[in-house]
């Protein structure tokens, strides 16, 4: 062997070493404090859900996070925007309180019954975190960029149960179309050591059953696939990209139009709590209140939806409207798992109307919407993998993608940058809701 090659594998070796170590605290850290939340979340969700009188109080909640951020939390109130620019470009930092202000105030959300997820929380607080634990480490720029890359993917590896996706998703996330190679062995240990970490806990990630086993066309028997049903993936996927680009555009647009109409941030947080709560009324539901993962009531949940009859036709919209209600009016909490719970009931619908299998279209909107909203085919992929198994990757990918191409330019990021159009052309351009 070559003493060039010999000195690579040294180095190799080296980088590994390093950045297991530094990575280490990092990954117990944000998968114990993720550990926490969920099971905090899972107490808060049952108690709203026995005392169904809570969601009243949704506008005075409201009024409570949005008082809490202008009151003590700064440029903590950009969320995963602020972390994706720390990033791209180093500067202020990600101040350490980024952890427990979005911690408390998605639990709040959830316990009076406000629309949203739990992955922005997990992010935050990774990205908090590793910004907290890189002030005793003093690294370069090029290091706390790939710091707070890990911090983002032990957040979301830990609270999905999704480590190789969440190593990707944290490198893909930052610019549409481009990578960050340099950070993908950081990030991998960082997300399987969080996800072990919390998982040691005794906390336990839902798993999704899909039955539906792949078969050969039966015209063309050489090709290992089903060409018909192919076919209706693409055309599904078409929809899930559609839906995708109305979720990110709603949820700016709700932001940005109540800051031009409503000067008072506090009477716009009341106004998207009344609403939230009228809007359940009138739809004669709670199941598109809170996270939606599972529903106590046998109500549309995304468990219910990987079932025949499982959602309406309109279960998607309701939850989409009213999670963008939510957030863009200044609640807090995550946007995925409402991503997933839009596209597991209109995966539902589409395949209950083109009379494909529904557990198979439930998984494939699932990721698909997520994969469209924020511009990750790649990661949502896999992710689908983690959660689904290989059997059905082929329609996994091919769902995400077309989601991906068919959402346009939008992203629920504002701070997601344009590395290449989806037309393939070079661009450096940052992503806005505006777009």
């Amino acid at each position: 062997m070559s003493k060039p090659a010999n000195n690579q594998h040294r180095h190799i070796l080296w980088h590994l070493l390093y950045w297991s170590v530094l990575v280490f605290p990092l990954a117990i850290s944000v998968g114990s404090l993720v550990a926490l939340f969920l099971w905090l979340l899972d107490v808060v969700t049952v108690f709203r859900w026995a005392n169904l009188w809570l969601i009243f109080l949704l506008p005075v909640a409201g009024v409570l996070i949005v008082w809490v951020y202008e009151k003590f939390g700064g440029v903590a109130a950009r969320g995963n925007d602020l972390i994706m620019d720390e990033i791209h470009s180093p500067g202020g930092g990600v101040p350490p309180r980024m952890a427990p202000l979005i911690l408390i105030t998605t639990l709040v959300t959830h316990l009076f019954g406000g629309s949203a997820g739990r992955e922005g929380t997990a992010v935050q607080m990774g990205g908090s975190i590793a910004a907290t634990i890189d002030r005793f480490y003093k690294l370069g720029k090029d290091d706390q960029r790939i710091l707070l890359m890990c911090g983002v993917s032990a957040g979301f590896g830990a609270v999905f149960g999704t480590p190789v996706a969440a190593a990707i998703f944290a490198m893909e996330v930052l610019t549409v179309g481009k990578l960050k190679y340099n950070a993908l062995l950081p990030c991998l240990i960082a997300s399987v050591l969080a996800d072990i970490t919390c998982t040691s806990y005794g906390i336990v990630h839902t798993r999704y059953q899909v039955a539906f086993v792949n078969t050969p066309d039966r015209w063309v028997p050489w090709v290992s696939l089903d060409l018909i049903l192919l076919g209706k993936v693409i055309i599904a996927g078409v929809f899930f990209g559609a839906a995708s680009y109305t979720f990110a555009k709603l949820t700016h647009g709700i932001k940005a139009g109540a800051a031009r109409v409503v000067s008072n941030k506090l009477l716009t947080a009341m106004s998207g709590g009344v609403l939230v709560v009228g809007m359940s009324y009138a739809i004669g539901s709670f199941d598109y209140l809170g996270l939606g993962v599972t529903n106590p009531a046998d109500g549309v949940s995304i468990i219910s939806a990987f079932q025949p009859h499982g959602a309406g036709s309109w279960s998607w919209f309701w939850k989409l409207l009213l999670t963008a209600i939510t957030l863009g009016s200044g609640f807090k909490g995550g946007e995925v798992t409402p991503l997933f719970f839009i596209g597991a009931t209109l995966g539902n619908t589409l395949a209950t109307v083109s009379g494909s299998p529904v557990d198979l279209f439930a998984a494939l909107g699932f990721i698909a919407v997520f994969a469209g909203a924020t511009n990750t085919p790649l990661a949502c992929t896999l992710m689908g993998v983690e959660l689904f198994g290989s059997e059905n990757i082929v329609y996994f990918a091919v769902a995400c993608f077309t989601a991906y191409y068919f959402s346009g330019s939008a992203s629920i990021y504002s701070a997601q940058r344009k590395g290449t159009s989806k037309a393939g052309r070079e661009t450096t351009s940052a992503i806005t809701g505006a777009e």
